[in-house]
């Protein structure tokens, strides 16, 4: 597939994959994207994961057509990237390893130090001309580890992002990104690898902003073009903890019952005041997802029974997972249910006090083992209260 008319695709769909990074669920696979520029010098832009090395290699020499690569780029030494490096060297011994001073460190840690006789140390910044254009190296450490960089190709005009812009599902056609059926599993994407490094992606935003880009071309999910400014926008959003929907998302978890019927009492209240509303069972809903739908809401509602003097198991992994993404920037309600020592409350209060810029919203509605008359106007109260 085509790209450009110089610029060629020979990425891979991996549609076995269960878990990614052996966490997140893909049920509609992921791609692993690999490129080929075509100039008076041929680069070829990363590789992909190690199950797929001969497809790949197939599919690289049949884009060479009897030619030969004189350069490989890698942009992030992650496995599912780079796994073939080796490979590559020993099919084109010839050509150039290009990455930076970390990815030589990298490399030789995963492959020993004598896996190329030809490299070429880049530092920020740097360029290397192809013939007809030329392309130009940004560092963007810790986006998501520390030797990532990002290339842009000024003829083409196109930005190589490495894992920036990615996301979860395979690709029948690289080409076709659009808007809506890119947002949800994007920001799943994003909120679970890379959420830790808003400062990071804002760093790098910086620098984007001053080239001229026509298209976007990540090692995973389609290329974007078009309206790239809908997809800068969300990145900037989520990289900046900015609320990208103002409503309510209610994630719950529940034993018996009785505190996700207080939790679905409070969806209908919200949503009976205009309010937009989306809810969870922590327990059964897919975590990342949930996870993503904190950063996505500007108001978050954690319900949980209090469990061992505790919160529930599963209220407990949701929380964890967004104090490991920098979390704030929210309002928080909290509904708590306890049959006689009722200490959720106190314990969600207590695990959210390393996230930043969060208001709590008042008041806790705590649940009595079962909905009561004093429950019900608790969560009324808290329904207005974040309406």
């Amino acid at each position: 597939m085509k790209i450009t008319d110089s610029v060629a695709y020979i990425g891979v769909n991996d549609r076995e994959i269960d878990l990614f990074e052996g966490q997140y669920h893909v049920p509609d696979g992921i791609s692993y994207n690999s490129y080929v520029v075509f100039d008076e010098k041929i680069v070829v832009m990363d590789t992909v994961d190690k199950a797929f090395c001969d497809e790949w290699l197939e599919k690289l020499e049949e884009s060479l057509d009897g030619k030969k690569p004189d350069y490989l780029v890698v942009s992030h030494m992650e496995p599912d990237h780079s796994a073939n490096i080796v490979e590559f060297c020993r099919a084109y011994p010839d050509a150039v390893i290009v990455g930076n001073s970390k990815t030589f460190m990298m490399a030789e840690r995963f492959f020993g130090s004598g896996f190329s006789k030809n490299r070429l140390v880049v530092k920020d910044g740097e360029t290397l001309n192809l013939g007809s254009r030329t392309l130009k190296f940004i560092f963007a450490p810790m986006v998501h580890w520390p030797e990532v960089m990002v290339t842009y190709d000024d003829k083409d005009k196109l930005l190589f992002s490495a894992d920036g812009f990615g996301k979860f599902g395979a690709c029948e056609d690289i080409n076709s990104a659009d808007e809506s059926g890119w947002a949800d599993e994007a920001r799943r994407y994003y909120i679970g690898i890379v959420g830790k490094y808003g400062v990071q992606v804002q760093a790098l935003l910086k620098k984007a902003a001053a080239l001229d880009i026509e298209k976007i071309c990540p090692l995973h999910g389609p290329v974007l073009s078009g309206n790239l400014s809908f997809y800068l926008d969300l990145y900037d959003k989520w990289s900046s903890y900015t609320p990208e929907t103002d409503g309510v998302f209610i994630a719950y978890s529940s034993v018996y019952g009785n505190t996700k019927a207080a939790a679905l009492e409070l969806k209908e209240k919200l949503a009976a005041n205009g309010t937009e509303v989306e809810e969870a069972d922590l327990s059964r809903d897919d975590m990342a997802r949930s996870i993503a739908n904190a950063f996505k809401y500007s108001r978050l509602v954690i319900a949980t029974p209090t469990y061992n003097g505790d919160v529930f198991p599963s209220a407990r992994e949701f929380i964890s997972g967004l104090n490991e993404r920098s979390f704030k920037k929210r309002t928080v309600g909290i509904i708590e249910n306890g049959a006689w020592a009722p200490m959720a409350s106190r314990v969600v209060k207590a695990m959210l006090e390393k996230c930043r810029d969060l208001t709590f919203a008042e008041p806790v509605v705590t649940v009595a083992a079962a909905l009561d008359e004093k429950s019900r106007e608790q969560i009324e109260a808290l329904a207005e209260s974040l309406s």
